[in-house]
């Protein structure tokens, strides 16, 4: 009896040191796209309200959760079953991400006439606050559905060779990475005026380093933007280039990140101009 639980207790701490072993490659694996999660993911949970951004990243937080418990389990099923399904669903989610970034680059030079309207307004209604919120919100889920594919993805190449109980808990740790450190540095730098705010006060109104925070805020999110919008293209451009030899070999040539870039501006150009077709179809 003493024998085999000792036996029982040698194979788990083999398994976690497979697991731990496995969870470091993979993570390296996938660090620079979480890299490039993290500044889509804070630009998309930036720009709301002070009352209201910890309630949104809260909003946006549980929704990559629900997405992670989405994806891991077909995730595992496609790499058993039915792997080559998930190139495929990788180039559809692409698309998307280019097509976001290139959007967002065509109406920073064209904007649309009722957006500029309702930005420009100095109040806004609750209906319209909440509205503008929500559809915020569903699109930061959305993205970060499309990204957290692809870092589980890439995660599951890394250990695809191990036994499916470690593939399952390496990845999952990943996932998990994902969704917590990701949101949790983003709540850090959402808030970094109510902290520049707390030590101005706590110094009796004067604070070199409380008035770096709070002046510097304004200046991070527009970063964040522009490298939220850059990540976007990068990560669309990765995927068609990293699954597509056709495109691989047209930017064989080019430094991989400008290789990225010009790839996702591509993509990214031609689902705008499809969008703009249908939508005056539509009209």
């Amino acid at each position: 009896m003493a024998a085999g639980l000792l036996a029982l207790f040698d194979d788990i701490s083999v398994l976690m040191d497979d697991v731990s072993t496995m969870t470091q490659v993979a993570t390296k694996k996938t660090a620079g796209i979480l890299g490039d999660d993290l500044a889509v993911n804070a630009e998309k949970a930036s720009g709301f309200a002070s009352s209201r951004e910890l309630p949104v990243l809260w909003a946006i937080t549980k929704g990559s959760f629900i997405n992670k418990a989405i994806i891991l389990p077909f995730a595992f099923l496609l790499s058993a079953f039915a792997p080559w399904v998930i190139v495929p669903i990788l180039m559809v989610g692409g698309v998307y991400l280019a097509y976001e970034g290139a959007e967002k680059i065509y109406e920073y030079f064209f904007p649309h006439g009722e957006k500029q309207h309702i930005t420009s307004l100095e109040q806004k209604n609750k209906e319209e606050v909440l509205a503008e919120e929500k559809s915020k919100i569903k699109s930061a889920v959305i993205t970060d559905f499309i990204l957290s594919i692809e870092i589980i993805i890439i995660a599951l190449s890394a250990v695809a060779s191990e036994p499916m109980i470690v593939q399952i808990a390496a990845v999952s740790f990943v996932a998990l990475i994902a969704t917590v450190g990701v949101y949790g540095i983003v709540a850090l730098l959402v808030r970094m005026d109510d902290f520049g705010y707390k030590l101005i006060a706590m110094n009796g109104g004067e604070s070199a380093i409380g008035e770096f925070f709070v002046l510097s805020l304004p200046k991070v999110i527009k970063a964040l933007t522009v490298i939220g919008t850059i990540a976007m293209l990068l990560v669309a451009g990765g995927i068609f280039i990293h699954n597509s030899y056709f495109v691989h070999d047209l930017v064989h040539g080019i430094p991989f990140i400008l290789g990225d870039l010009l790839v996702g501006l591509i993509v990214g150009a031609i689902a705008v101009g499809v969008m703009m077709i249908v939508e005056k179809v539509k009209n």
